[in-house]
């Protein structure tokens, strides 16, 4: 059987900055992140939406990038790992992430970062439980999650401190 392939002119803005790409039908919002931006923070964990690797901002909620078809994303605005610190200027949550230890492996770190910050976005002072509940899309193998939450804490009161 013959696959039909369409293409689809779409315009987006990833991290800031006004993208203007060709996609197919098929081609998901990881897919084009990682193979046509170079964006390769978001990572394809299982590939069903269930594991938070993939995690992106689309239009200020969080969303499994390995579910949204790049064609249906025309005038979205998306923050990738990458668009919310560089290596020469950290975000607090990833200086907070280094200091409690909680990055392992770090393949699923993105992800946890993207998630935590969309967190201390809309609650800048949230409660250990509300960062557990927020991050129970993100699964990890590596850390066992209390310096995961540790490092969000210690984030939100670096950045509540800041906001003074």
């Amino acid at each position: 059987m013959c696959k039909i392939q369409t293409k689809h002119h779409v315009r987006i803005n990833v991290n800031g900055e006004s993208k203007s790409i060709e996609v197919e039908g098929d081609e998901t919002l990881l897919y084009v992140l990682r193979n046509k931006l170079n964006l390769k923070g978001a990572k394809e964990g299982c590939g069903t939406g269930d594991c938070g690797a993939c995690a992106v901002i689309l239009d200020g909620k969080v969303v499994p990038s390995c579910l949204v078809y790049a064609a249906t994303v025309e005038g979205s605005e998306v923050t990738t790992v990458e668009g919310i610190g560089s290596a020469t200027k950290l975000h607090p949550l990833q200086r907070a992430f280094i200091q409690a230890g909680a990055i392992q492996c770090g393949f699923c770190i993105p992800g946890v970062i993207i998630t935590a910050k969309n967190l201390l976005d809309a609650n800048p002072s949230p409660t250990r439980e509300e960062v557990r509940e927020a991050l129970v899309g993100n699964i990890c193998r590596c850390t066992g999650y209390m310096r995961i939450i540790e490092a969000v804490m210690m984030a939100a009161e670096i950045m509540r401190r800041n906001s003074k």
